[in-house]
């Protein structure tokens, strides 16, 4: 016991000191992130941009649909560019073009190795040399720049309008006439790109060499390459990852366990009775797979958009679903699923485990239920009513599509959600608050998930820290606390101390072990993973001294990863620990499918990106969604699925239960998803590496390279994938079809048998 409260002290300790570390960071990245000038004026005093219509079109670009249509600094979708790269290597290919006619008369391309090396030379000059007076709060650019910012400004204002000369690369870039319709917002757009681009790469005061976002996007033109401390600091994660690996390995061989209990001659919960409020949660988990089944339909759309930028198989679908909002409802589904299948078996779980229904418990459950009807339904149908009205800015910030990956919900159904989360956590407390009270074996396990429950709660209130004009550096910030610390963080903590419990319940493992085991695995896990979450933040407008923490504590976030196989192992011995273990079969290979994707999605895939050397070429590109998918579903969606079975299992009569479709659905959906990843989304990530690393990032998200025989080769690659996988939600879809029918036979029958 001694040896448990220290443990949990030093849990305490390490997210006391680990979230004042993230909130320091946040106040250095708060001070030293780009400034957005009053004014960008030319050399002679002409009036490019304001800073007004510089947050004014990045609301714009957001309300068009943001991270959903390219990307900004390297975060966002794959189909269009980045913006941010793209401006940057078009301005410096026009000005290059102006300086060669003015100074010889003739074009860049025809000049002499010497002529071109000398404009080579004062191109970047002029873009790396920092002309922001923060005394006037004025920026200031050649009149040679100030040309070649007026020629983009047309250019990406025809794209974002309705310029037929740009129908093909509108095309090639999924994209719609017309995505921004307002004459201001059209006018401001080329303002936040032009910003973006200018942080990207001018030097920070006081430095050479040295821009705002670190030197990223790779462009060898003005010498934005790796800075010396992202080399430094990726050698030293690497020796921080063996030296972990081999402390874990050392401590796991030094401190064995009592080893499992003998297993129980019956199932400890076959006698359990469902209560009014756990009876209640079955809806939700045909809602689970209901937006399974659509989220599966929008990935299908989304990816095909990388082949016909405006169509479905000839059809144009574009006009009603496109890109934007498809990609937008494949992203914003995944998480909801996913979220709906955990909060609904905490609350499942709850009676369960203190035997203390509350009064009005089944009421709330209820309420809840519909609560998350509503905020799920409003919000897709809100976004997708935005996208396709344009119906400006404001509306997309409160109700349509903030244009944030993961987190694009207006802001009106944000405030509703965490609401929903608070009354979900006040349902779990006042439900486990009984066997919270009572001393024993299983307390330590009921207060990890109840503490784990809260940090679900109440850390959703970090998606209502920003602003619809908020700094895109400070934007990013508090979006990462959300999508890593809320669903990579939080929610694993709360599933791993559930699945903890439900092997202690079944009688497969000892309360003690796990008690201890919980505690150790959370310390070892949100050491690395609360500060972790500043590798999504290297380049984002902030300090260097977050490359060096984000690079060695992401290093130590994988380490746990990588030796979660022996999890695995044994959780599949204990599924044949007795005959009747076989009943939760399905469930348990969830679990162990779970530690297969945290080595393989979350482990290997993930430290292939997390470096800073590494993510600094990769950034942007197929190598980022080939670990999302691998790690979202891979991980959280199966243990979503498995915590689902695990409670259906004691929701149905076990005649119903049917275990072909599961196996079934099991195996496509874990081959399915690795046919995906390693067939696909990460053959193209690398092919796309490999002109990032050759040429720079404009070329490897640009419609050449984007849109080439050899990545649309790999997008036609993905479809066995799709069909495999797809195969395994009908059949999940089936399974609970069936469960649902032989539940309402069976209570016919006994309604006959009554009268």
């Amino acid at each position: 016991m001694g040896a448990l409260s220290r443990r949990w002290r030093g849990l305490l300790a390490v997210f006391v000191l680990s979230f004042a570390v993230l909130g320091w960071i946040g106040r250095e990245i708060y001070l030293a992130k780009p400034p957005i000038p009053a004014r960008v004026i030319s050399s002679s005093g002409q009036v490019l941009y304001s800073g007004e219509q510089i947050r004014q079109g990045q609301s714009a670009w957001q309300a068009a649909g943001g991270q959903q249509v390219g990307s900004v600094w390297g975060h966002g979708s794959y189909v269009a560019p980045d913006w941010s790269a793209d401006w940057l290597h078009r301005e410096i290919v026009g000005l290059q073009e102006v300086l060669a006619q003015k100074q010889f008369g003739r074009g860049f391309a025809a000049l002499n190795a010497a002529e071109q090396a000398a404009i080579t030379a004062q191109v970047k000059a002029e873009m790396r040399r920092n002309a922001y007076d923060p005394a006037t709060d004025t920026l200031t650019v050649s009149a040679e720049r100030a040309q070649v910012i007026a020629l983009l400004a047309r250019h990406y204002s025809g794209l974002f309008g309705t310029d037929t000369a740009l129908n093909t690369l509108r095309e090639n870039y999924a994209m719609v006439p017309g995505s921004i319709r307002d004459a201001d917002d059209l006018k401001a757009l080329p303002a936040f790109f032009f910003w973006s681009s200018w942080s990207a790469a001018t030097d920070r005061p006081g430095e050479t060499n040295l821009s705002y976002t670190s030197n990223w996007p790779h462009e060898p033109l003005i010498g934005n390459t790796p800075t010396a401390g992202a080399g430094m600091w990726s050698v030293a994660s690497v020796i921080l990852l063996i030296a972990g690996i081999a402390a874990m390995i050392w401590y796991h061989n030094a401190h064995k366990d009592e080893g499992d209990p003998v297993a129980p001659k019956a199932d400890p919960l076959f006698k359990l009775k469902p209560t009014g409020s756990m009876l209640a949660t079955r809806k939700y988990f045909f809602v689970v797979i209901a937006l399974i089944l659509l989220q599966v339909v929008m990935g299908i759309v989304s990816a095909h958009y990388s082949v016909e930028g405006q169509s479905f198989f000839g059809l144009p679908l574009a006009e009603i679903l496109p890109f934007v909002a498809s990609r937008t409802m494949h992203t914003q589904l995944g998480v909801l699923w996913i979220a709906t299948a955990w909060l609904a078996t905490g609350l499942y779980i709850s009676p369960a485990l203190s035997g203390h229904e509350p009064k009005l418990q089944k009421l709330g459950v209820n309420v809840l239920f519909w609560a998350l009807i509503v905020v799920a339904l409003g919000s897709l149908l809100c976004g997708w009513v935005g996208t396709q009205e344009r119906l400006g800015t404001s509306f997309a910030f409160w109700l349509g599509n903030q244009g944030l990956e993961f987190t694009s919900m207006g802001r009106i159904w944000q405030i509703g959600l965490f609401i929903g989360l608070l009354l979900w956590l006040l349902l779990m407390g006042r439900a486990l608050w009984p066997a919270l009270k009572q001393p024993g074996e299983s307390r330590g396990l009921i207060a990890m998930v109840f503490l784990s429950a809260m940090c679900i709660g109440l850390f959703y209130a970090s998606s209502l820290m920003w602003g619809q004009r908020s700094h895109y550096s400070m934007i990013e910030y508090w979006r990462w606390w959300l999508v890593h610390l809320w669903v990579e963080g939080f929610f694993e903590v709360f599933a791993t101390a559930v699945i903890a419990l439900i092997f202690s319940r079944l009688g497969l493992i000892r309360s003690s072990t796990a008690n201890v085991a919980i505690v150790l695995e959370t310390i070892v896990f949100l050491f690395g993973g609360i500060l972790g979450t500043l590798h999504h933040l290297y380049f984002t407008g902030t300090p260097t001294a977050v490359i060096a923490i984000g690079a060695v504590f992401s290093a130590l976030e994988v380490v746990p990863l990588t030796l979660i196989g022996f999890d695995a192992v044994a959780m599949y011995r204990r599924s044949k620990a007795a005959p009747w273990v076989a009943a939760y079969r399905w469930p348990i290979l969830c679990f162990v499918a779970v530690g297969f994707w945290n080595m393989v999605g979350a482990g290997l895939l993930g430290f292939a990106i997390n470096p800073p050397i590494a993510l600094y070429y990769v950034q942007g590109l197929n190598m980022t969604p080939a670990h999302g998918h691998a790690a979202l579903f891979g991980v959280y969606g199966m243990l979503g699925i498995g915590l689902m079975l695990f409670c259906l299992r004691g929701l149905y009569p076990r005649e119903n239960w049917q275990d072909k479709p599961l196996a079934i659905a099991f195996w496509s959906l874990n081959i399915g998803l690795a046919m995906m990843v390693f067939m696909s989304l990460l053959p193209a990530g690398i092919y796309q590496a490999y002109h990032s690393v050759t040429s720079g990032l404009w070329l490897a998200r640009s419609a050449e390279i984007v849109q080439s025989p050899v990545m649309h080769a790999f997008v036609w690659l993905r479809v066995p994938g799709d069909i495999v996988f797809s195969v395994g939600v009908l059949f999940l879809a089936l399974f609970a079809w069936r469960l649902l029918l032989g539940a309402r036979r069976r209570a016919a029958e006994l309604a006959a048998a009554r009268a």
